[in-house]
């Protein structure tokens, strides 16, 4: 039975785990959404997590199935009107069956109830054509803004703006 809620302390190492499979190493190859390819290093660490989780303008959501954590998202509040959803992760072997869209739903409808957002933003590495192509297909658009890739230096990488008005 699959459980969408907010994140707790206790959460924290399994999340941790969840977001590492997903994003780099040999298991992220399984699924499609992986950075695997691009960089080597750690996604997150438990100390961030614990920071966003104890963050009152961030939200950190999780999706359990019979207690097995199976995705996750995070939402921030960056103004009045627009929220920044983030770390959007499914386990690898889950990939492509809708999780990734009720995630992106719970994050929409959190980011309105508790921040007021009328705008959700994320950004996206700009050589990841078909997931940005994946997010357009949810209804987010190129803004037209390109940010600094966060680790600059060795990763030749920008990072394209999307957004999307909430309901």
């Amino acid at each position: 039975m699959l459980a969408i809620r907010l994140a707790t302390a206790a959460d924290i190492p399994a999340l941790r785990l969840l977001v590492e499979r997903a994003y780099r190493g040999d298991t992220a190859r399984g699924g499609w959404t992986h950075e695997a390819d691009l960089l080597d290093d750690e996604r997150t660490d438990e100390q961030e997590l614990a920071a966003t989780l104890a963050d009152p303008a961030c939200r950190l959501i999780v999706a359990l199935d019979d207690g097995r954590f199976t995705g996750t998202v995070t939402i921030t509040r960056k103004s009045d009107t627009h929220a920044y959803l983030g770390m959007l992760c499914v386990d690898p072997d889950l990939q492509a069956a809708g999780l990734g869209r009720q995630l992106i739903a719970a994050a929409e409808a959190q980011a309105a109830r508790d921040f007021g957002a009328a705008f959700m933003e994320m950004t996206v590495i700009d050589r990841r054509a078909e997931l940005i192509a994946w997010y357009e297909r949810r209804g987010y658009v190129r803004t037209g803004e390109i940010r600094p890739f966060p680790m600059p230096g060795e990763y030749p990488f920008a990072m394209v703006v999307l957004e999307r008005a909430l309901a």
